[in-house]
């Protein structure tokens, strides 16, 4: 792609008041309204002073920013330009924004967050973005450290994370998600909370799991649920709430000597060879031949305490190759890394296993907030950045539910891709008989997508 010569831009004006950069904003931020989010937040959150009124009106125009790819307050400016206050009421500056999320305390968060799962139960019956919850539904839980520079900030510490295969320690907050799937839809966010830096993984774990098991009852969850999670939540508080909640757990447990000497106890016809990567199936044999191998056994953990469970413990082993073996010289005694899980789901040991390997759809997650909303907690204010975290759980299951009304590979793509393709689209405004008409890009190549969405929530006559 080059410049035209023969008819250069020579001069460029923002003077237009009926265009707007992110037309995709006016079918979402309907779904909100009929989802219930302005209602939500009115009713459940009370702010002291000026600066706490009209939640509704500032948590929708926070929301709306961070659906245009917004990151921090300054940027939420986004929803004040053109002819959006045409399209939109009540679009608030982003000095009344940060004002406004500094009044929260963590009472405030906790109302907001109540509003957040009211607005996820009204998505749920708005469009199946939890299609098959009926028969099986995923909990996922999982934590990130998310980085922060500002040493002032109220609530920081220096947490453990992987940066390239290394350990380090960086300075930052905590934040804990946990996500409602099926097999056959994308994770929504079901119930956030941030933490310190140096919190420990499975701080709070067990109450937001509490939450997030009611959360996805009330979005139609009547199957069987599985909570999912890795090696840093098998603790007893977990596994306990998941049982006084009549649902299944399926957790990574650390390889200790209890673990290994269940692992080595294991014979070695029950091992069963599975799909994994670079797997090649045998047609003779009638089966897959890979590195990696399944079996399962029996073990009890916390064995002597009152939170005492015996389950399933289902062990992947890969075989461990010496880099420095000659070639043609087989080793005496071969050796295994082992994997191994704790759980009491009903299935078959291939299904099981490969259900908790799909725990990892929640990293996911994660870097889809990482790369929008999350890539900053803004504020020097703990509880205004807990609110931040909260709308930007908001904006990723408006995102998801858009993308389920636009249909075809929407429902599973990245949030990124639906707010390329179908929020942020041009378009000019034209005022015909007091109604507004979207004139959008010729050949946009994703109008049928942008189509589906708006025809599904369209309301208004025109």
């Amino acid at each position: 792609m080059r410049l035209r010569h023969d008819a250069p831009v020579v001069r460029a004006s923002f003077d237009d008041p009926n265009l707007v950069s992110c037309a995709g904003l006016v079918p979402v931020m309907r779904l909100a309204e009929q989802a219930g989010l302005h209602d939500a937040v009115t009713d459940r959150v009370r702010l002291p002073t000026d600066k706490g009124a009209n939640p509704g009106g500032k948590v929708a125009t926070i929301v709306a920013g961070m659906l245009a790819g917004a990151d921090s307050i300054d940027d939420l400016d986004i929803a004040r330009h053109g002819g959006m206050r045409s399209l939109f009421t009540a679009v608030y500056a982003p000095s009344t924004l940060g004002s406004f999320l500094r009044t929260f305390t963590h009472g405030h968060v906790r109302q907001l967050q109540a509003a957040a799962r009211d607005t996820l139960i009204g998505l749920a019956g708005r469009a199946p973005i939890l299609d098959g919850a009926d028969v099986l539904t995923f909990v996922d839980v999982d934590s990130m450290l998310r980085r922060v520079y500002g040493k002032q900030k109220q609530g920081i510490g220096f947490g453990h994370t992987k940066v390239g295969g290394y350990n380090v320690y960086l300075r930052g907050y905590n934040p804990l998600l946990a996500t409602l799937s099926t097999p056959l839809s994308a994770p929504v966010i079901a119930a956030t909370r941030l933490r310190s830096g140096n919190a420990g993984s499975a701080r709070g774990a067990a109450s937001m799991i509490a939450e997030a098991i009611t959360t996805a009852r009330s979005c139609g969850a009547a199957g069987e649920i599985v909570v999912r999670a890795d090696s840093a939540f098998y603790a007893k508080t977990v596994i306990s709430c998941c049982r006084r909640r009549n649902v299944r757990f399926s957790v990574t447990c650390r390889i200790d000597v209890k673990i290994r000497a269940a692992c080595d106890s294991i014979a070695d016809d029950q091992w069963v060879d599975i799909k994994y990567p670079q797997a090649v199936w045998d047609e003779d044999a009638g089966r897959w031949i890979s590195d990696a191998q399944i079996a399962e056994t029996t073990y009890t953990a916390f064995a002597g305490t009152r939170h005492q469970v015996t389950a399933r413990l289902i062990v992947r082993r890969i075989r461990r190759d010496d880099p420095a073996q000659i070639p043609g010289q087989d080793e005496l005694l071969p050796t295994y890394r082992y994997h191994a899980m704790f759980t009491d789901s009903p299935f078959t040991l291939v299904q099981a296993e490969a259900q908790h390997r799909g725990h990892a759809i929640i990293e996911q997650v994660n870097a889809d907030l990482i790369a929008g909303p999350l890539a900053h907690l803004p504020s020097g204010r703990f509880a205004a950045n807990n609110a931040w975290l909260t709308c930007a759980a908001i904006a990723h299951n408006l995102t998801r539910t858009a993308g389920h009304l636009a249909a075809d590979a929407y429902r599973t793509v990245r949030p990124a891709t639906i707010r390329t393709r179908l929020v942020n689209v041009a378009a000019r405004l034209a005022h015909r008989a007091r109604t507004i008409h979207l004139h959008l890009p010729d050949h946009w190549p994703w109008q049928a997508a942008f189509d589906n969405l708006f025809t599904a929530v369209q309301t208004a006559p025109g």
